[in-house]
């Protein structure tokens, strides 16, 4: 027993000096290193999360440009289909009413309803045009080149609204000259 204690004496003064020389070597402390891999796999976590976010948010926002470009598709031919009602109402009433005045002469006849045809048939090709854009995959277009088509032609169809006003307009002016001049050259004078 005496020399176990001898031992185990003779290794503690011969490690002292060897661990009084390590004193300024850094030691691990394992709770620090734990909590440190706790911190990495969290944020982890948070990082996927983030990732998750991202995609679902890009994905909310693809959609809701889809929409978007629908809904202006949709406007886009809700416009052009108003625009050719007024076409349609002032072929209907105007033009019946310019054809049948009086003072608009047999050979203007022909010139009046080919300016008007004119109009109205530009009108139906781009009715004709709308509908292939929107029920095929016109040249394999994307939706928003497909609005911006769309917007065209609704500037178009507003083009053409004010043509066939200001045509209406220009002969009922001279409807309504006509007709002034027709009361003053006939007019009874009493001298």
């Amino acid at each position: 027993m005496k020399t176990k204690i001898l031992i185990i004496a003779t290794a503690f003064i011969l490690l002292l000096p060897a661990r009084a020389a390590c004193q300024g070597m850094p030691v691990y402390d394992n709770t620090n290193f734990i909590s440190l891999v706790k911190q990495l796999l969290e944020s982890g976590k948070q990082t996927a999360e983030m990732i998750k976010s991202v995609k679902f948010l890009k994905d909310a926002k693809e959609a809701i440009e889809k929409v978007s470009s629908v809904v202006q598709q949709l406007r886009a031919v809700e416009e052009i289909a108003q625009n050719n009602q007024r076409l349609i109402n002032v072929m209907q009433n105007d033009l019946q009413d310019i054809l049948n005045s009086p003072y608009i002469k047999p050979e203007e006849i022909d010139r009046v309803v080919a300016s008007f045809e004119t109009i109205v048939q530009n009108s139906l090709d781009t009715v004709d045009f709308i509908d292939e854009v929107l029920s095929s995959d016109y040249l394999k277009m994307s939706d928003a080149e497909r609005a911006e088509i769309l917007k065209a032609k609704e500037l178009e169809s507003k083009q053409m609204v004010s043509n066939i006003t200001s045509k209406t307009k220009r002969y009922r002016d001279i409807i309504s000259f006509r007709k002034m001049q027709d009361k003053v050259n006939n007019r009874e004078t009493e001298y």
